[in-house]
């Protein structure tokens, strides 16, 4: 989340994992893609509901430009790789 309020988009890059299903293979248009949504999303808040080892539960508040809310609520994936952690998906809420 800071990382797209910071638009860190080399950050979010480096720290996606290449087995997400995120994760575009065409550097180009992925760097856009996050440049896209940087440029277009009011950061607004994030409250992390839950952590452990290799997830993280949250809300993300956000607002396009004309100000419609597109908050949500993600349990994210992480897994290490080489030492280092990376953001595989979201996975089910239950």
């Amino acid at each position: 989340y800071c990382a797209y309020a910071l638009h860190l988009t080399d950050y979010i890059i480096e720290t996606t994992d290449p087995d997400s299903p995120l994760y575009e293979k065409d550097l180009s248009r992925f760097r856009d893609s996050i440049d896209k949504f940087c440029r277009s999303t009011k950061f607004l808040g994030l409250t992390i509901l839950s952590e452990d080892e290799n997830t993280v539960k949250f809300m993300a508040k956000l607002e396009d430009m004309e100000g419609h809310d597109m908050s949500f609520v993600e349990h994210s994936l992480f897994r290490k790789i080489n030492g280092v952690w990376k953001y595989t998906k979201a996975c089910s809420l239950s």
